[in-house]
């Protein structure tokens, strides 16, 4: 009798030992993604002196911003080595909210902070990769915190673009965002850990029928 049933490609045709082994990896790294996130922001924090200079408190925001808000934001829905995984999935949909709204004002703080020393030290801006990577960070970040308040509140806005949609924009500008990051201020490694979890969240599911 046939039968529609929805899988994830993800793990495809593992036997059970290298199941557990993919389990056990992947778990290795989420764990891995957290403490690269928080050393960093750490080591940033403590190398950049905050309160030396205005610009000293811009590396603090942004490292906060990215390497630890973003990317705990991101992995707190990993079912591998999150360590809310014992909260209900709302409630880890309402600490992704808090952790994305830290997100825009350690951000907008840094930014502000580094326009001020700009300002104050009488130097142009936007003349370098780095500030024009940064501004085009900042724009999708600022996107798909959009999206996400469009993903609260679609009926109150009144928003014409279904509900999936949104979602898709919303995973897309975070992960435009997530590589600006990984080329300003987080390693590589958290933010590919991160990266595979939002798309291996939206791979589009197969139709096997039995």
């Amino acid at each position: 009798m046939p039968s529609d049933v929805e899988y994830s490609p993800v793990g495809e045709g593992l036997g059970m030992r290298d199941f557990w082994l993919y389990v056990w990896l992947r778990r290795a790294a989420v764990i891995t993604a957290h403490v690269t996130g928080l050393g960093l922001t750490l080591s940033i924090c403590l190398l950049s002196r905050p309160g030396t200079s205005l610009f000293s408190w811009h590396p603090v925001c942004m490292s906060v911003a990215y390497c630890l808000c973003m990317t705990e934001g991101v992995l707190l829905f990993s079912a591998e080595g999150s360590p809310f995984c014992f909260v209900s999935r709302k409630g880890k949909v309402r600490l992704h909210w808090f952790c994305q709204a830290l997100v825009l004002i350690a951000a907008a703080t840094g930014l502000g902070f580094m326009v001020a020393s700009k300002n104050v030290s009488e130097l142009p801006h936007l003349l370098n990769w780095h500030s024009l990577l940064g501004v085009c960070t900042l724009a999708a970040t600022a996107l798909q915190a959009a999206c996400g308040v469009g993903l609260l509140f679609p009926k109150l806005l009144r928003l014409s673009s279904p509900p999936l949609r949104l979602k898709l924009y919303h995973a897309t500008c975070g992960l435009v965002a997530l590589p600006g990051g990984a080329f300003l201020l987080l390693p590589l490694f958290p933010a590919l850990v991160v990266m595979n979890q939002i798309t291996n969240a939206y791979l589009p599911r197969k139709k096997v029928t039995s």
